[in-house]
């Protein structure tokens, strides 16, 4: 593994510290959560506000897209896994204006399984959510199947249309309706031609022979459908043009060459030379054209290309000026005197730790015993970290072990930090929203959601553990959507 890097395990935070100095005058945490990143200046009284999130590892996307004109959040996650349930419930807090907050952000299981906890909870506190998810990756699924797609570097057209709609002044359901249009008018596909390495792995995440390159290939290292030798960048641009025009129909298109971490930009700018040749013999305008990296993958080499079929709407939001800390292409100078505008109406504050109702004596006798038992079980499961990371390795990104091992010490933690008169409900919510928030993945958010389906479940009926355990199984299933004989 070679990277310039300090300890892996924080990478992430030292990433984040970094960004947060260089940016003061545009950034900034949400009240106490560092992973919560907002605009540092207010979203705009009575605008609608729009948070995004997910992995580290694919800068600018999303934390570079704060700003304004764009988004006014985004949560950050581990490299290449989802962020915390709690994160994003902070951003959403934090950004809230009073007109409600659009989530936008790619369509991934663990993404889709925090967001959607976090947007319930939300809506609990009174915070309108409506939720458009980036399904651009045109091989990840077939056209009959465009709503399980994945979403690409395609996502930042829908982040500028949707951040520029906000800005005006529309309203919750106009932004979100415009973000679905970008998102249904978008289509990606890209090239791999190195894999990628976890810091916290130290492996590739893949594994790709020299002289050959993937087709279709997703941003954590999804595998695509064709593999063969490098071709020409003519060659493989072709191959891009071929299948995007097959569901991009317009005689006005914005067009997205973006690299994927470690192309050079000549590169980039070679791609594009094909795509606009081919286009202007099919008399296709390039009304727009952004050529940079917007969503990467850590070090990988390759590219994609991204076209969105224009309407006169669409085209005009693509215009409008931003202000972020890294969306480049679309920074103006701030016009004189520009104000933000004033600060929004008091948001709640964070939720208080789970459960703080006063239990009996022997409430609490039972508590601390169910403590005692799960930390066992976390300490014995940090201890197969090597194992599931194996496993995963097989199956996955190789980043279970990863998971389970720091979510293992954040429950050890949680609980050591517990009042002794906890109950036994208290004692699982926490250690489940611990466990959640240490490492988020999909495996993670699943779990956490299920321990808080079982904390819930045994606070109605205290001594129906049978009954906790199937509401936990049902809450699982019914987010992950999972039947007997998945994979999952």
């Amino acid at each position: 593994m070679r990277k310039i890097i300090n300890a892996p395990e924080r990478f992430v935070d030292e990433m984040l510290e970094g960004i947060l100095l260089a940016h003061p005058d545009r950034l900034r945490t949400a009240p106490d959560s560092p992973r919560a990143i907002v605009t540092a200046a207010p979203t705009r009284r009575g605008h609608v506000a729009i948070a995004t999130g997910g992995g580290s590892g694919h800068l600018p996307l999303f934390l570079g897209f704060v700003g304004d004109g764009l988004l006014n959040g985004a949560a950050v996650g581990n490299v290449f896994s989802s962020p915390s349930a709690e994160d994003m419930l902070a951003v959403t807090r934090a950004i809230d204006a009073g007109s409600g907050v659009l989530y936008l952000y790619g369509n991934y299981g663990g993404d889709v399984y925090n967001f959607d906890t976090a947007a319930e909870r939300a809506g609990k506190e009174g915070i309108r959510v409506a939720t458009v998810l980036g399904t651009d990756d045109i091989l990840s699924a077939t056209a009959d199947n465009a709503a399980s797609r994945r979403g690409v570097a395609g996502l930042a057209l829908a982040i500028k249309t949707a951040g520029a709609a906000a800005r005006r002044g529309l309203s919750l359901n106009e932004v979100a309706g415009i973000a679905q249009r970008t998102v249904d008018s978008t289509r990606s596909m890209g090239v791999g031609l190195s894999p990628t390495i976890l810091p916290e792995a130290g492996t590739a995440t893949f594994e790709l022979p020299d002289g050959e390159m993937e087709i279709g290939i997703g941003i954590h290292g999804e595998p695509g459908p064709y593999r063969g030798p490098i071709e020409t960048a003519d060659a493989i641009t072709d191959r891009f043009l071929d299948t995007l025009l097959t569901e991009v129909s317009s005689t006005r298109v914005a067009v997205l060459v973006n690299g994927l971490g470690a192309t050079p930009l000549e590169e980039l700018y070679v791609i594009y030379r094909r795509v606009a040749l081919r286009l202007s013999s099919l008399g296709i305008e390039i009304v727009h054209r952004f050529i940079g990296e917007y969503a990467t993958s850590l070090e990988m080499a390759g590219a994609s290309v991204s076209m969105c079929a224009l309407d006169p709407e669409l085209e005009s939001l693509l215009d409008d000026p931003v202000d972020a800390a890294l969306f480049s292409p679309w920074r103006p100078a701030p016009t004189p005197g520009h104000v933000w505008g004033e600060a929004p109406a008091t948001s709640s504050s964070s939720a208080s730790t789970a459960g703080a109702a006063a239990a009996t004596e022997a409430e609490a006798e039972l508590g601390r015993w169910v403590a005692q038992v799960i930390t066992r079980a976390a300490e014995r499961w940090a201890a197969s970290q090597a194992e599931l990371q194996r496993l995963d390795s097989a199956v996955g990104d190789g980043d279970l072990g990863i998971t389970v091992a720091r979510g293992s010490a954040a429950i050890v933690d949680a609980i050591a930090k517990l009042d002794p008169g906890h109950d036994v409900a208290s004692v699982i919510e926490n250690s489940a929203r611990a466990f959640g928030a240490a490492n988020p993945s999909t495996f993670a958010a699943l779990s956490s959601l299920g321990g808080a389906a079982m904390a819930e479940a045994l606070r109605r009926a205290p001594a129906d553990w049978s009954g906790a355990a199937r509401s936990a199984f049902d809450a699982i299933q019914r987010r992950g959507g999972a039947e007997l004989g998945d994979k999952t």
